[in-house]
């Protein structure tokens, strides 16, 4: 299994996205491409309906050796025993999360700003999503915060920092020169015509420019 801070390249099953039905393949094509690590998101849906499709997708991640990821349902993430969970800036606080997952699940949080990444940090989290870089579909409501940051963050955050908000292929070579690590990647994997060779793609490119 993929420690969290190894993971270069993060996916997100989002059923916005994403029909319900469509869950299994789609997680089983994330994972061929090469996601590190893999979110659950489905923010309409019961906490039934989301918990059977967690316990749908983990047979399948941990076959690929990918920490799945619960958005925000602590209990579902503790029931299911996912590897991780992931908390926004308006849920519950790192500490309560980690109280409810216990020790072996990890936590991430969303942070929109400097302020919130290093807020996040001293928080406890291990690791923090930072963003949205660009205006995006899958957040129409939030501002985006752009590249400035970028490289800002990296210097005073020592958390695993991953990008997200409107990544996709064609910005990944401007978000990587403005200091960028790790990204989130959701709509340009889950709409493209071959979504595995869209995830391999993308993550050779990342990988090599890292150097």
């Amino acid at each position: 299994m993929k420690r969290i801070q190894e993971a270069r390249l993060y996916g997100i099953v989002d059923l916005g996205y994403v029909r319900a039905e469509d869950v299994g393949g789609m997680t089983e094509k994330l994972c061929l491409g090469g996601v590190d690590v893999l979110q659950l998101r489905a923010k309409k849906l019961g906490a039934s309906d989301i918990e059977r499709l967690a316990r749908l997708m983990l047979p399948i991640t941990r076959a690929h050796g990918v920490p799945l990821v619960i958005n925000d349902h602590l209990e579902i993430a503790a029931s299911v025993g996912s590897e991780g969970v992931h908390v926004g800036q308006d849920d519950d606080a790192v500490a309560k999360a980690r109280a409810v997952v216990g020790p072996e699940c990890f936590v991430g949080k969303s942070t929109h700003s400097l302020a919130q990444a290093m807020a996040a940090q001293a928080e406890g989290a291990d690791y923090i999503g930072f963003g949205p870089l660009y205006a995006t579909g899958t957040k129409p409501d939030y501002v985006p915060i752009g590249l400035n940051d970028v490289a800002e963050v990296h210097r005073r955050v020592t958390l695993p920092i991953f990008c997200i908000g409107g990544v996709n292929a064609e910005r990944l070579d401007e978000i990587v020169v403005a200091g960028a690590r790790r990204v989130v990647v959701v709509s340009a994997f889950l709409q493209a015509r071959d979504v595995e060779g869209e995830v391999r793609a993308l993550r050779g490119r990342l990988v090599r420019d890292e150097g």
